[in-house]
């Protein structure tokens, strides 16, 4: 380290923060979020019901986009109008809540990318996000997990899923670490969404003509890796084009397959066909591609992308505008915030929050519901690690981040029921046996590095079974029913049937209590306070109830429950009332009113018995003369000071709250103008009990000794112990009384006297 560097600097240097990268702006490389010198100027022109201009380029010069875009997208009846309006006024529209939704989306499909991109741009982030809860198609929010392991092993794949449906996911994702194990992890997913509930959408992301064969054998429900990019020889690399797009999205419509593209700022730019343009206007080409597809939706917002967006200026505001554009274009959004983006935990919750706040179609399009290891995408911007954070989040800002808390049992329960579930199915189709070991390794384990199951070789010439002997959905349902999961085949089968009436194909549809919601019938319809998506009062209680929530009867029963086993021999005895005492050498001990009575020990978990045996010793060997009283009169610990200094013969005492926080206080000083404070109950230790009662006495002396300070090395201990602390404290007042004398007590452990 430099002699001449600041410190602080090296304290940063330790944080996950320095773990990120950023880049600096450079258009001409495409490390541009908003705006390059590259960009197109927003314009068009219609001749003979033909566009021949598109944002400055001639008909003769279009590329495949421009032709597609040209062709499917501009709505030539509304364009005129839509374009003459200048950018500012359409960004204010966005953000005043009398201009209704269904106005804006007719606007919108007149507009080009150039011109959707401008006016995005023209919004600050809290404009963005308030526009983009206002446009979404949906009103009630919906999410998204990614159920994946390292290796590919269908009991874990099953029970995960099943925890992913338990949470409330309303899809799930997989994907594989071996290509060819892909029908085995679309079978083991399908068997294990089925438990708990029918409905949860479920997709097997593999290479596009493998994935589209899994789905017509039955097993998904939804396909989104279907990939748009903003540049032709984008497409051109990776041998495809628009229409070829097109097709395969119609594919999976006429077998009632559920399908939204892929796309998001980035991609282009890791390709290295950016054009030196900037992410949000070759996004917003994307975007135009993918209406003009007549797709249900889209996945966008960073995807894969996301690193490198994020590591540019704006570009975590650039992932939001195009996710805005999106859902204007009256397109589902899944919403991103699956890929990491970052190493800082405070960046992954502040980019979050917009989107659990606003509410999205699907808040994320990959939430990792597995460990950050065990996610087969790469770790998603939020995965099993941070999973109850994000439930807190939802509690804190009383916001539908679609997801409900479970508790252990229940936990376990679906996981036993998921892993029975898919070893049985694939004991009857005679493509794997597990024994219970295996089983039993899986339902507790918390990610594959705990497990004793299948290997990705054995999950492999299962996954090839499966292919090759043509095994579908309907053989799988057969083999739950056959062995007694007839829940979970009807749930399975109920899914499948959802596929003929192809209800939800409909833009923003998913499945809730085996009911469609979509923009349909569960149109966005805010249009300010009071209007839009709101928590109902049942939802509200799923969403507060999260773990290690106390009340006032929970601490009360753990307390009792520390006094009959930590401290059996307690015992604290009144005498009497207590007077002002003659010694010159006395200091009062004054007690808060549940001390020993309701309440038995401190924040940091000391009995209180131990507690005052260490003050009593430290008075004692400095000289002193202990006594201890009960105030009533009052809990608050400098009043607790000063009335016990008011009763000592010195004129000092020390206050002393159940909880620990104390106070050594003179009989002539303020309220709270104390001699010395232990205000950090939690970190404070026996021995500074005792130096503060040795400090106590040399104060009744007349001494001015050296001030006891317990060290605290930043611990949040409001966050740790506040909750606990107010209920302590309403106990403590409970059993105060205006007026209430004073009483003197002693006390004795085990039967010796202290």
């Amino acid at each position: 380290m430099s002699a001449n560097r600041w410190r602080r600097f090296s304290d940063w240097d330790d944080r996950p923060l320095r773990l990120d990268r950023f880049a600096a702006e450079d258009p001409t490389n495409g490390f541009a979020a908003f705006s390059s010198p590259a960009d197109p100027k927003p314009g068009f022109k219609i001749e003979n019901g033909r566009v021949v201009e598109l944002d400055g380029v001639g008909e003769a010069d279009f590329d495949m986009i421009d032709i597609f875009i040209a062709q499917y997208h501009i709505d030539q009846a509304v364009a005129p109008e839509a374009m003459a309006i200048p950018s500012g006024e359409v960004a204010r529209m966005l953000v005043d809540m009398n201009v209704p939704r269904d106005e804006l989306v007719r606007i919108g499909h007149g507009l080009t990318p150039a011109k959707l991109a401008e006016v995005v741009a023209g919004l600050n982030a809290m404009e963005i996000a308030f526009a983009y809860s206002k446009m979404r198609a949906r009103r009630t929010p919906g999410n998204q997990g990614h159920v994946t392991n390292a290796k590919d092993d269908p009991l874990q794949l099953a029970a995960d899923a099943a925890i992913a449906v338990a949470l409330g996911f309303d899809e799930i994702e997989t994907t594989m670490r071996v290509s060819r194990n892909a029908w085995a992890n679309a079978v083991a997913c399908a068997v294990g969404a089925s438990v708990g509930r029918a409905g949860t959408l479920f997709q097997c992301a593999s290479e596009e003509a493998e994935e589209l064969k899994i789905g017509m054998a039955g097993f998904t429900s939804y396909a989104e890796t279907v990939s748009v990019y903003g540049t032709e020889r984008a497409f051109v690399d990776g041998d495809d084009t628009p229409w070829s797009k097109s097709f395969l999205a119609s594919a999976y419509a006429s077998r009632g397959i559920k399908m939204r593209c892929t796309s998001g700022a980035g991609s282009e730019l890791l390709m290295g066909f950016h054009e030196t343009k900037s992410m949000l206007y070759l996004e917003a080409r994307c975007l135009c591609l993918q209406r003009a597809m007549g797709v249900q939706g889209t996945q966008n917002g960073g995807i894969d992308g996301a690193p490198v967006t994020a590591s540019v200026p704006g570009g975590v505001r650039e992932m939001m505008a195009e996710n805005l554009i999106a859902v204007w274009l009256d397109l589902e959004c899944a919403s991103g915030n699956d890929a990491r983006s970052t190493e800082s935990e405070i960046r992954v919750g502040a980019k979050i929050l917009p989107y659990l706040i606003g509410g999205s179609d699907l808040i994320c399009s990959g939430f990792g519901s597995i460990l950050k290891y065990d996610n087969s995408f790469n770790p998603s911007l939020l995965n099993g690690e941070e999973l109850e954070d994000y439930l807190v989040l939802q509690r804190d800002f009383e916001a539908d981040g679609g997801l409900t808390p479970i508790n252990e049992d229940q936990a376990l329960d679906v996981r036993r029921r998921a892993v029975d579930a898919i070893a049985a199915v694939l004991d009857e189709l005679d493509l794997g046996h597990a024994t219970e070991a295996m089983k039993s390794s899986v339902v507790a384990a918390s990610g594959s590095d705990e497990t004793e199951s299948y290997r990705p070789g054995d999950v492999a010439r299962i996954s090839e079974a499966i292919q090759t002997r043509s095994v579908t959905v309907v053989d799988v349902i057969k083999a739950l029913h056959v062995r007694g999961f007839e829940t979970e085949a009807d749930n399975l089968l109920w899914l499948v049937k959802l596929r003929i009436s192809g209800d939800y194909l409909q833009t923003s549809a998913m499945v809730r209590d085996r009911k469609i919601l979509s923009a349909i019938n569960d149109p966005n319809d805010y249009c300010g306070p009071g209007t839009g998506y709101r928590i109902s009062a049942e939802r509200r209680r799923e969403i507060v109830t999260i773990r290690d929530v106390l009340d006032h009867e929970t601490v009360l029963a753990q307390e009792e429950e520390f006094a009959r086993k930590q401290a059996p021999g307690l015992m604290l005895a009144g005498v009497g009332e207590a007077s002002v005492g003659e010694h010159p050498g006395e200091v009062v001990i004054g007690v808060s009113p549940a001390f020993g009575v309701k309440l038995f020990r401190t924040m940091s978990g000391i009995p209180v018995g131990e507690l005052l045996t260490a003050i009593v010793g430290g008075i004692e060997s400095a000289g002193g003369v202990a006594r201890i009283v009960r105030l009533r009169h009052t809990a608050d610990t400098s009043f607790l000071g000063l009335s016990a200094a008011r009763l000592s013969g010195s004129r000092v005492g020390i206050g002393l709250q159940t909880k620990g926080t104390a106070v050594i206080h003179h009989a002539d000083r303020l309220p709270h103008n104390n001699l010395e404070l232990f205000s950090n109950a939690p970190i404070t230790t026996v021995q500074h009990y005792r130096d503060m009662g040795r400090n106590a006495a040399q104060y009744a002396r007349g001494e001015l000794p050296e001030p006891v300070v317990v060290p605290n090395h930043g611990e949040a201990m409001g966050s740790r112990y506040h909750a606990r602390v107010a209920l302590i404290y309403a106990i403590e007042t409970e059993l105060t009384a205006d007026g209430a004398a004073p009483e003197e007590i002693t006390m004795s452990v085990s039967g010796v006297p202290v």
